[in-house]
């Protein structure tokens, strides 16, 4: 059954709150984590905390990147699919350990995964924006935020 939004103007209401979060996201964007792999995080942690909104905001945001819609819908699955490359891989290990981190206590395997795959300043990016798309997840399913209802056209020329 959909919900209603609990509010719409909470964005306005706690604007001091907010704009550090934007900075943090643009600060998370000028790292050298490819923005294809932050957008794979993004959808997966939002899957797993099933954000409507974010689920929605993150498939567009992939789709107008050139992302396939194959591996969009097989990312629940990536374990079991050959479409992700070893780094794609050690993200999503490491955004899973950390979106459940209350179950799985960020475990040491995931971990040396990430060490393999990414430099030092990565690693860092790379646990912020888990921590990140965690909190985003948390305001709009705490706000009931309504999802939009359209995606763009998958890119062509998408590999």
């Amino acid at each position: 059954m959909p919900t209603t939004p609990r509010t719409t103007d909470y964005f306005k209401r706690a604007e001091a709150g907010f704009k550090p979060l934007y900075a943090v996201e643009a600060g998370i964007r000028t790292s050298t984590l490819e923005m294809p792999l932050l957008h794979l995080m993004a959808l997966r942690a939002s899957q797993i905390n099933a954000c409507a909104y974010c689920i929605q905001v993150h498939v567009a945001e992939a789709l107008k990147a050139g992302e396939t819609p194959l591996r969009l819908h097989m990312l629940p699955a990536w374990r079991e699919s050959p479409l992700y490359s070893e780094r794609e891989r050690a993200a999503l290990a490491w955004t899973e350990a950390l979106t459940l981190v209350a179950e799985t206590g960020a475990p040491d395997a995931d971990w040396a995964l990430v060490e393999a795959a990414f430099t030092e300043d990565e690693r860092a990016f790379l646990t912020l924006s888990i921590a990140t798309i965690n909190l985003w997840n948390r305001v709009q399913i705490g706000f009931r935020a309504a999802h939009g209802m359209t995606l763009p056209e998958a890119q062509t020329h998408a590999a």
